[in-house]
């Protein structure tokens, strides 16, 4: 998660996304077999986020977290909770409710939802705003 001399550096000095590294690396070190990641891809470059969440993905743990990128969530959770003013609306696989109409009614945007080359769910954002009368 570090190379060359970021190793040496103190904590303090450490930026928000190389603390976020340090602390998924000591939650590895632990023997919990529940995790629980507030953001975990929060602060780091894309790189990082896609190898962050590849390692997540790979430990042999259960994993509870809170992610706002809908791709990142697509590519790597195996099951959703989406939330709108702290409910609940909607629950399950990535494919299944990761829809352009609840993305609409949640996230109040345009987007289109597809299976890339690879197969792997993707997301586009439209940069217009959904329609007031098109929000529930």
């Amino acid at each position: 998660l570090f190379t060359g001399d970021d190793v040496f550096k103190r904590v303090r000095d450490l930026s928000g996304g190389e603390r976020g590294r340090l602390s998924l690396a000591l939650l590895m070190l632990s023997e919990a077999n529940f995790l629980i990641l507030d953001e975990p891809t929060n602060h780091l470059d894309i790189k990082y986020q896609l190898q962050l969440m590849d390692i997540v993905k790979s430990l042999d743990r259960t994993v509870v977290s809170a992610v706002h990128d809908l791709n990142i969530a697509a590519m790597y959770c195996d099951w959703l909770y989406v939330m709108k003013h702290g409910e609940i609306v909607a629950e399950g696989p990535p494919e299944e409710i990761l829809t352009a109409q609840l993305i609409r009614d949640v996230y109040e945007v345009e987007a289109e939802v597809f299976r890339d080359a690879k197969g792997i769910l993707r997301i586009l954002y439209d940069s217009r705003v959904a329609e007031k009368g098109d929000m529930t």
